[in-house]
């Protein structure tokens, strides 16, 4: 299904599953002005779709319908809330085809990534089904006699997540898993351009027994996402707001929800460092180096844009890495062949064609690559590598979000480390080496949150995500530390008569 006058059938196996309505309240609505706006196949450049453009008035109505089922929800036992949210996994595994189909046409990436985002996504749902019966509280000894210590957790209450538009699945359901596994309600604000993903998950969510009110989802225009997301931020019944993004609006966020003292989750820019050292193997860093940078057509925060390389080994490894790249298909991503897609906008095309120039114009070499791709009027580049690269060009200093990486060289481990935390961002970083002592220096000593060692993405349900420094803080998936964010600790302090 999709607009009639469209010339893209999405040929849905389940039809119902696509939703072109925000869902506030357990209700199928319409913006209060009426407006909608177009949905664009970044593969083809053709509406396929539209969606009511919510603005800053459609707020209250749809925290005051979340606030309302908090006072419900919040009374669930762990157990109701993990069959709840275990259901809600099935019904997303169950019409991953659709899914699937959706993501394609909203993103732009290959069929097999699509799906690849969706079992990732799943795993989110799956993992908080166990986290929501482990949160504990404590008990301590007290240093005065008499007293008894202990605390509970409870959850916040309603909750704001602010979406994006490159794993726009993935990017859902690790927030909305921990808040509903703690109990907590959620509005959701996807992105303008995949808002029909987050709309079918609210769908399903329904069909999995949610309560009217606990998840509700707002589609909006860019024109209107900071009005309505400031709304959201300000509004004094949202306890917590949860953001990905850059880190440019991060700290508008920020400044939005510290009127309120609101507590914030800001997983931000990454400009992340890969660093190959001459005795790694250098089969596994290009095998790992190539879908971390070329997925979703390097549209994702932890993707690697500056690739470090130990000078003896420079030429040999670049000459590998390029050798590979070139089997890359571009394509549109409903074709089964394709194995990169476009990027998601046009001004991406527009940033990595900016950054290539650029490159150029400081001494780099196009190893491979380099160009934009007339194809089916979509947003296309091709994947490339940049070689002899210096810390004067863009790359070295801005986030990409393209399919273009820059092969910088080096000579030892300690310059190594200076140019790789060389950047205000701090979210990940990558290091390939098969000498133990190094590796741990390595790890100790990149600042970064995550760390892959030997290892490209290494984003799991049961590994704590965050950065530090500039690519903001707490943490989404992991034991205890993602639920915690959705929780208040509250202590109680008891004194007994006639005991020790």
């Amino acid at each position: 299904m999709a607009e009639a006058n469209s010339p893209i059938k999405l040929n849905l196996k389940h039809p119902e599953l696509f939703r072109d309505q925000a869902y506030v309240d357990g209700k199928w609505i319409e913006a209060k002005t009426g407006k909608r706006f177009d949905i664009i196949d970044p593969g083809s450049n053709q509406k396929f779709a539209s969606c009511p453009d919510m603005a800053a008035e459609d707020v209250d109505n749809a925290v005051q319908a979340a606030q309302n089922a908090f006072q419900v929800f919040r009374t669930f036992t762990p157990r109701v809330r993990a069959d709840l949210l275990a259901k809600f996994d099935a019904l997303i595994r169950e019409h991953k085809d659709d899914l699937a189909t959706i993501l394609v046409y909203e993103t732009g990436k290959p069929l097999v990534e699509a799906y690849g985002e969706i079992e990732y996504a799943a795993s989110f749902t799956r993992w908080f089904v166990g986290e929501a019966e482990r949160v504990q509280g404590t008990t301590f000894p007290a240093a005065m006699p008499g007293r008894r210590i202990f605390t509970i957790k409870q959850p916040l209450g309603v909750t704001a997540a602010l979406v994006p538009w490159n794993f726009p699945i993935a990017m859902v359901l690790r927030k909305a898993s921990a808040a509903l596994a703690a109990g907590c309600t959620m509005v959701a604000k996807p992105s303008p351009e995949t808002p029909l993903s987050a709309l079918a998950l609210a769908y399903l969510a329904e069909k999995a027994g949610y309560p009217k009110g606990v998840f509700n989802v707002l589609p909006t225009t860019l024109a209107n996402t900071p009005a309505l997301s400031e709304a959201l931020c300000r509004h004094p019944l949202v306890k917590k707001v949860t953001f990905t993004g850059s880190t440019r609006v991060g700290k508008i966020l920020s400044a939005h929800c510290a009127d309120g003292l609101k507590k914030l989750t800001l997983e931000l820019g990454g400009n992340c460092p890969f660093v190959v050292f001459d005795d790694a193997n250098l089969d596994q860093a290009c095998d790992a180096l190539i879908p971390l940078k070329f997925r979703h057509a390097g549209q994702a925060c932890i993707t690697a844009n500056r690739v470090y390389v130990q000078r003896g080994i420079y030429e040999k490894f670049a000459n590998l890495l390029a050798e590979k790249t070139r089997r890359i298909k571009v394509g549109h991503g409903t074709d089964k062949t394709t194995t990169m897609g476009p990027l998601t906008v046009p001004t991406g095309v527009d940033k990595t064609a900016a950054q290539v120039e650029d490159a150029k114009k400081h001494g780099g070499t196009i190893l491979t690559g380099g160009n934009r791709v007339n194809l089916n009027n979509g947003y296309f580049f091709e994947p490339t590598i940049i070689t002899n690269a210096t810390p004067a060009m863009k790359i070295a200093e801005e986030e990409t979000f393209g399919p273009l990486l820059a092969l910088f060289p080096f000579d030892n481990e300690e310059e190594a480390v200076k140019a790789a935390n060389n950047t205000s961002m701090g979210l990940a970083s990558y290091c390939f080496t098969k000498n133990v002592d190094r590796m741990w220096r390595m790890f100790e000593n990149l600042e970064a949150g995550m760390i892959g060692l030997n290892s490209g993405n290494s984003s799991a349900a049961e590994a704590p995500f965050g950065g530090i420094k500039e690519s903001g803080f707490g943490k989404e998936s992991g034991k205890d530390v993602a639920i915690n964010e959705y929780l208040i600790t509250k202590t109680g302090t008891l004194t007994l008569e006639g005991q020790y």
